[in-house]
């Protein structure tokens, strides 16, 4: 439309425009609760258009002062104020210059009455029971819509139903009357929402009398049952009424809503049906109501028209009628005359066509008067068009083109501009365009020419049209480049020019870097409940950054910018996060990106995986004894190849209801012969498998019985429970519920003493145990155990050698003697018993010691055995862990599987000196600047006589650096201090003390101090000794150390656990490796070593120590524990002095010099 071209345009006073209505009321309606009413009308033009308005044809003035008009406008305001009744009418408004003047449409000002009800006195109707009878609402005229009730006084609907009906009208119908409708206050309501105003119409009272044709004693159903019969009639119709006839018509505007409307009188009351005559009613548009006495037919079209009827009825009879529908439409535009702009000289048309029922008459008018006011020589005008030749500048005008039927008049307006004028371009000069590389771009050149006008585009630097296909300039000027490349920025000139004249612009394109995204990861597959995340990484030129925008869709549909409202869907910019995925979140995933000059999109198919659908439709065919072929169909795999099936099944009458497996089916099978066992009524289930896990099981199959057989196996482990002497009690594993292959399983045994030629003795039993008496112990039997049922017997079974039931071992080894390895180590020697006084497989030798007395004090010790196992045939063995310088008493026995058997004679031996334990305490008691005091406790084990203590000591300042070592030997064993002299002042010490015996010295105990230095006082422990606190604090201390000490030895004389190994493991004695290649005992090793060496040695000249040794080391890891008279006591319990075995250090022992 050239028009809206204009009004672009900062029009100078060379452009002259005729006026063009741009805005008008419709129907204005002077509704009583608004201030004031305006109609409007607004124009545009050069020059400036006036206003003048008509009303119902004739012209309007704004004589009433009340009118409030608007500059520049023909708009005007009627107040609210006094009697404006006056002012109801049809108006048009006119806007005109010197070119031409533009009309509006008619706009219908309403001004509406306050609609009432008249005041009349409505006499009381009376009827007999059973007639008909119809109460008149007559509502008053008002402004539509008009909504009817009928109510009581009390605001309660009048119940309408088959018999009482309200029609269109408002008027209220009843059929036959009923006692119950006998009332004084029917009230006809009006309502009119637009107007916010409900009227009463004056209550109107209705009785209804009751027949009386019986006796009084008559019962009242008896009265009612006669009146009926009387008062019954065959149904007439009251609407449409009478007087219309069997037939009527009805004409009804397309798209609007028909309603028909029957209602008979009768008795019984009529029922009403609907059809068309010679078709069908609309289907989905048509709906019955009010019981069927209206047919509704929404958004009527053409096809509707035509004859409808209804058809009352009741079993008397039927009345009909007849109603012929009419569609009808108002005026409606199908071409449209448009504004246009001509050069002198040129030629031109305008076509005006519009449809409506009846066929619309077409009237043109220029400037808002009859064409044949305006004649223009060569104008040719004709119902639907105007045609011209030869325009020249007076021909410039509006036209209005009119088209109207009963039903409506609508209106189109054209201009005519015969202008010549050199080319006005609106596009800005210099305006700046953008584009990616790879896209289109769009350079404008918006202008008006009249002439019509060439366009011409070219780069500025280049000053020549540009050419090529890639180049394309639509007739508005707009310049498209396709396919850009970064060489096409720059700037380009726009050219337009016409007879008149020609006139350019210049524009400024710039070219960027195309956005790119890239969806990770590509296509995943993902289990079912698993997490998916998807980034969408995102390449964009740095221009278009700010306006870069990221969105998520699936299969075409977006999503919620954050994802969705129960947090499974989680969108956070490039990241989409999906928790607990489900089959449902399979799809297209597309990441798109929009920035202000291009966009793009990256896709990536989600594949959601899980476990199959259980197969379906089981088969069996192909049934034999001993198989059966079972068929299946797979289910959905949901995106993961199945890989194999499960075949299960259930009939173990043993279990029943349990599922096992039978066999397992590559996954592209779906049919397998599975091998059967006799005997069993088989079910048979399928399971699929993926990678993604299982499926539920398959719907069960149908039954399958296979017959009984004889066993096909005997039973297996046939073994002898542990028996009495002379006996074996042989037990076997028992067939399984699918072994036993029929009914009726038992067992028969057969046995005979091993190469002996005698028969095979046999038994049959139904349990899987049988107690057999044998003439001697623990003799080699033959042995067989074969499964029978009643069908037959198994395979041929298999001997198996067992022995008859042992007994103890009833000899004693003798000790031929016992080696002191050192003060803790010991070796015994014995001899082996005779193979036939062991009385049953020999499982090893066990040795029992006890210490009977200290040789360093010579008490007496309270017997505690000991005990230690040798397995196998062995004769000698390794005793470790002893305690120094004691005397021991030892014994040894065989035992078997039945037990232990009698002890040997007890042999007597004793340890010799050991090294003794580290002193209990060390303590420097007084220092000076170059005096220290010590003072110390003896060894709680000596191990031997005491000799005397050797003192080490050596500076060890708070540095890396270390002095020498000094030796002093103590050669006074009771004497438990020293005093050293010649020390350096302020000098850091460490001190270490041993005990030594004539067999070397133990380990050290170690303690560090400072001298102090000059001028500072040393006696702190000679003051503090002579303090009455001090005093008293160290006998409390004594008195508290004597508690525990007896606490002690109490429990040490009922005896107590006896951790050995971890003892040993702590101080590991080096002189055991030189003999545990002597041990026969079964011992274990600890994979712990002994702590690696201080920075520097001593190298001092030592006497090798001894150690004591572990019982684990040189026994059985069980130690099983007797006591004396070798009854198991299943702990090892010893006594305190035998249990301390601590290793006293090593011949070539190390210390560490800062402890």
């Amino acid at each position: 439309n050239f028009n809206n071209i204009y009004f672009k345009f900062n029009f100078s006073s060379a452009l002259k425009i005729v006026p063009t209505i741009i805005k008008q009321s419709k129907v204005q309606v002077a509704f009583p609760f608004d201030e004031y009413f305006q109609i409007e009308c607004e124009a545009k033009g050069n020059p400036e258009p006036t206003f003048t308005w008509t009303k119902d044809g004739n012209p309007f003035y704004f004589t009433d002062h009340r009118i409030i008009t608007s500059n520049n406008s023909g708009t005007f305001r009627i107040p609210n104020e006094g009697h404006i009744s006056h002012f109801q009418g049809k108006y048009r408004c006119f806007a005109s210059n010197k070119l031409g003047i533009a009309m509006s449409e008619e706009i219908e000002f309403i001004v509406p009455s306050v609609p009432k009800f008249p005041k009349e006195k409505i006499d009381p109707l009376e009827v007999e029971e059973g007639d008909p009878i119809v109460l008149p609402c007559n509502p008053p005229k008002g402004l539509p819509p008009l909504h009817i009730y009928w109510m009581n006084i009390e605001l309660e609907h009048i119940e309408q139903d088959e018999r009482v009906y309200m029609s269109q009208k408002g008027d209220l119908y009843f059929a036959n009357v009923e006692e119950k409708d006998s009332r004084n206050d029917y009230c006809c309501f009006a309502a009119f929402p637009r107007l916010r105003t409900i009227v009463q119409k004056m209550p109107m009272k209705l009785t209804v009398n009751s027949l009386k044709h019986a006796n009084d004693s008559s019962s009242s159903t008896e009265i009612g049952s006669k009146a009926n019969s009387i008062k019954q009639r065959k149904p007439k119709l009251l609407l449409p009424p009478t007087e219309s006839g069997s037939e009527s018509s009805i004409t009804i505007l397309k798209g609007e809503t028909l309603l028909l409307e029957c209602f008979a009188e009768g008795l019984p009351t009529p029922q009403v049906d609907w059809n068309k005559i010679g078709g069908d009613l609309p289907k989905g548009r048509e709906t019955k109501e009010n019981y069927g006495k209206t047919l509704k037919i929404e958004n009527v079209s053409y096809q509707d028209k035509g004859n409808y009827r209804c058809t009352a009825s009741n079993f008397l009879g039927t009345a009909t009628h007849d109603f012929h529908v009419i569609v009808e439409e108002p005026p409606r535009w199908t071409k449209k005359p448009q504004s246009a702009v001509y050069s002198t000289g040129s030629n031109g048309i305008l076509l005006c066509e519009a449809e409506g029922e009846p066929q619309p008459t077409i009237k043109w008018r220029v400037n808002g008067s009859p064409v044949d006011n305006h004649p223009f020589a060569g104008d040719v005008v004709f119902p639907r068009e105007i045609s011209f030749t030869n325009l020249q500048p007076n021909h410039t005008a509006v036209y209005q083109c009119e088209a109207s039927n009963v039903h409506g008049t609508i209106l189109a307006s054209a201009n005519v501009d015969v202008v010549d004028v050199r080319p006005l371009i609106q596009t800005k000069d210099g305006e700046n365009y953008a584009t990616v590389v790879g896209y289109s771009a769009f350079l404008h050149c918006e202008f008006f020419a009249s002439p019509e006008a060439v366009v011409s585009w070219q780069k500025v630097e280049e000053a020549k049209p540009l050419e090529g296909r890639r180049y394309h300039v639509y007739d508005n000027g707009t310049l498209q480049i396709n396919r850009t490349t970064e060489e096409d920025a720059g700037s380009y000139s726009c050219w337009v020019e016409n007879a008149i004249g020609k006139t350019a612009v210049t524009a400024n394109l710039d070219i960027r870097n195309a956005t790119q995204l890239r969806v990770s990861p590509k296509n995943p597959r993902i289990p079912k409940l698993h997490m998916l995340e998807l980034h969408c990484e995102s390449k964009c030129d740095l221009h278009l950054k700010h306006s870069l925008k990221l969105s998520w869709s699936k299969d075409g549909e977006a999503f919620e910018i954050n994802g969705t409202e129960d947090g499974r869907i989680i969108i956070d910019g490039a990241n989409l996060t999906i928790f607990n995925v489900t089959l449902e979140d399979q799809g297209i995933y597309c990441c798109s990106a929009l920035t202000a000059l291009d966009s793009a999109a990256d896709i990536t198919q989600v594949t959601v995986l899980d476990v199959p659908d259980p197969p379906e439709n089981l088969h069996l065919s192909e049934r034999q004894n001993r198989s059966v072929r079972l068929s299946w169909e797979a289910g959905d795999d949901h995106n993961s190849n199945i890989s194999e099936y499960i075949v299960e099944f259930e009939g173990n009458k043993e279990d029943p209801g349990r599922w096992e497996e039978l066999t397992r089916v590559q996954g592209k099978k779906t049919t397998v012969i599975l091998p059967l066992a006799p005997f069993v009524r088989y079910q048979f289930r399928v399971i699929a498998v993926n990678e993604v896990g299982r499926s539920q099981p398959s719907q069960p199959s149908d039954h399958h019985e296979t017959p009984p057989a004889a066993p096909d196996r005997n039973p297996q482990n046939i073994r002898v429970q542990a028996s009495q002497p002379k006996e074996m009690i042989i037990k076997w594993e028992p067939l399984k519920s699918m072994e036993q292959n029929g009914p009726g399983l038992e067992y028969r045994v057969t046995w005979k003493p091993q190469g002996a030629p005698v028969e095979w003795e046999e038994e049959t039993v139904t349990n899987h145990t049988l107690r057999v008496m044998t003439p001697a112990v623990y003799a080699p039997y033959d042995v067989k155990v074969q499964a029978i049922n009643q069908l037959g017997s198994g395979p041929a079974p298999q001997s198996v050698t067992l022995y008859s039931g042992e007994d103890y071992p009833d000899t004693a080894p003798v000790i031929h003697g016992v080696d002191v390895i050192n003060s803790t180590l010991v070796k015994v020697t014995w001899s082996t018993i005779p193979k036939d006084r062991v009385h049953g497989r020999l499982k090893g030798y066990q040795i029992n010691w006890w210490k009977t007395k200290s040789l360093l004090d010579g008490r007496t010790h309270p017997k505690e055995v000991n005990v230690l196992r040798f397995s196998g045939q062995r004769n000698s063995g390794m005793v470790p862990s002893l305690d120094a310088f004691s005397e021991f008493h030892l014994t040894v026995l065989a035992y078997n599987s039945k037990g232990a058997g009698p002890e040997s004679e007890p042999y007597i031996f004793q340890t010799p000196e050991g090294v003794p334990e580290q002193p209990t305490f060390l303590k420097v008691i007084k220092v000076d600047k170059d005096t220290a005091t010590l003072s110390w406790g003896l060894p709680k084990k000596l191990n031997g006589n005491l000799t005397g203590y050797l003192l080490q000591y050596q500076i060890i300042n708070d540095t890396y650096e270390i002095g020498e070592l000094n030796d002093i030997n103590i050669t006074t064993p009771s004497k438990p201090s020293w005093h050293l002299s010649n020390l350096n002042a302020t000098t850091k010490y460490k001190f270490y003390l041993r005990a030594c015996t004539s067999r070397g010295c133990g380990k050290p105990i170690t303690e560090e101090s400072s001298t102090l230095g000059e001028g500072k006082y040393a006696g702190l422990y000679d003051d503090i000794s002579t303090q009455g606190w001090f005093i008293g604090l160290m006998c409390a201390i004594a008195l508290l150390t004597l508690v525990l000490l007896t606490v002690c030895f109490v429990k040490r004389n009922r005896g107590g656990k006896y951790s050995v190994k971890e003892k040993e493991d702590l101080h590991p004695d080096p002189e055991i490796q030189s003999v545990k290649d002597e041990t026969f005992g079964e011992y274990s090793d600890s994979d712990e070593k002994p702590l690696k060496g201080s920075l520097r040695s001593l190298n001092r000249d030592m006497q090798p120590t001894e150690s004591a040794d572990s019982l684990v080391e040189y026994g059985e890891g069980d130690h099983a524990l007797f006591n004396e008279d070798g009854s198991f006591i299943g702990a090892y319990a010893g006594s305190k002095e035998k249990g301390s075995v601590e290793s006293n250090g090593s011949s070539t022992a190390t210390f560490p010099l800062r402890a």
